[in-house]
């Protein structure tokens, strides 16, 4: 035996009982490490299958409620909208039961659960917006214009995405209570904004014919 052969011969031993000292202290630990391990990643993954599972059973009742409100059949799509408790698509329902509410002349009570959905910490930001500007157009005929401004007024700022919804809201109030110039320059604003829909530039231009004799009489 050469003497390098014999030095690692003499290294092996030493690692095998050094692996035998640390597996004879730590041997119970690392089997329980691992397990714990284990049932970690199967937990996690039987969590996922269930998310996806819930996902799709609330994706599923749903679009039932939604072809239920589509086909005014407005209680049985407020039962089915009710049943939908899974985060995402239960957020969904809250705000498609809002809409079914005033869809049947219940504004009142559809007015109250979209102020709610905006005000609430846990809502979907872009969800939260959208209820807002929803509680702003069942207002029109009900709130002022400054009343509106502070609830809306922070969405009209030219690049906010709702800024065409907040502006149609308050020229439309403006209107209602004969501001005629307020409403004129919201209106104006609308029709001149070359990313308004074209069905609020529509809607801008009708406003905008209707108001130009009023001012006309002052």
């Amino acid at each position: 035996m050469t003497d390098e052969s014999l030095i690692r011969e003499v290294d092996e031993e030493v690692r095998q009982e050094e692996y035998k000292k640390l597996w004879d202290r730590y041997g119970t630990a690392f089997t329980a490490l691992a397990v714990l391990i284990v049932l970690a990643v199967g937990g996690f993954e039987g969590w996922k299958y269930w998310q996806r599972q819930q996902a799709e059973q609330a994706s599923v009742v749903y679009l039932d409620a939604a072809r239920k409100a589509a086909e005014s059949k407005f209680d049985d799509a407020l039962a089915a909208l009710a049943a939908v408790k899974q985060d995402g698509f239960g957020q969904l329902a809250k705000l498609t039961e809002a809409a079914v509410l005033a869809g049947r002349g219940d504004t009142a009570k559809a007015l109250e659960i979209y102020k709610a959905f905006a005000a609430a910490s846990g809502s979907d930001p872009t969800l939260a917006d959208l209820a807002a500007i929803r509680a702003g157009y069942l207002m029109i005929d009900t709130a002022t214009p400054d009343e509106l401004l502070i609830s809306l007024g922070k969405y009209d700022r030219d690049g906010n995405v709702w800024r065409h919804a907040a502006r149609e809201i308050f020229g439309l109030s403006a209107y209602r209570i004969k501001d005629y110039a307020m409403a004129d320059r919201y209106m104006n604003s609308l029709f001149a904004d070359s990313e308004t829909p074209d069905a609020m530039r529509q809607r801008a231009q009708a406003m905008i014919q209707l108001i130009t004799p009023e001012l006309d009489k002052k």
